[in-house]
């Protein structure tokens, strides 16, 4: 299970730094697009972290889960995957749009690496 759950999380972590990389390549970029990826990386970023929760008590019987860390990663990333769903299809990405994407990403890296 351990090695499972490891793999799982190599997974989580690379589809997080997949959607910031993605956003990141737009910066010079006129007009700015979405790129697809980010909703990829987005959905495989959801699918990994539900595994890891369902896998926690199995890996980690002596620790507790913090739910409410978990319930506002999840919140966060449905917002993300919100505004890409929301923009995929434009042929120009805003701004503003662009930057809270970045920004609720970074949230969401900072919310995880909080013990």
């Amino acid at each position: 299970m351990s090695a499972i759950n490891t793999v799982v999380y190599l997974i989580h972590i690379l589809s997080v730094i997949g959607i910031l990389v993605l956003l990141l390549l737009q910066w010079n970029k006129r007009p700015r697009t979405l790129n697809p990826g980010v909703l990829h990386a987005g959905l495989t970023a959801l699918l990994a972290g539900i595994v890891l929760v369902g896998l926690h008590d199995s890996v980690k019987p002596d620790e507790t889960l913090n739910h409410t860390k978990v319930g506002i990663k999840l919140l966060v990333l449905i917002v993300i995957l919100a505004l890409g769903y929301k923009n995929v299809k434009k042929s120009e990405l805003s701004k503003n749009v662009w930057i809270t994407m970045i920004g609720l990403t970074f949230l969401n890296i900072i919310i995880a690496s909080v013990r």
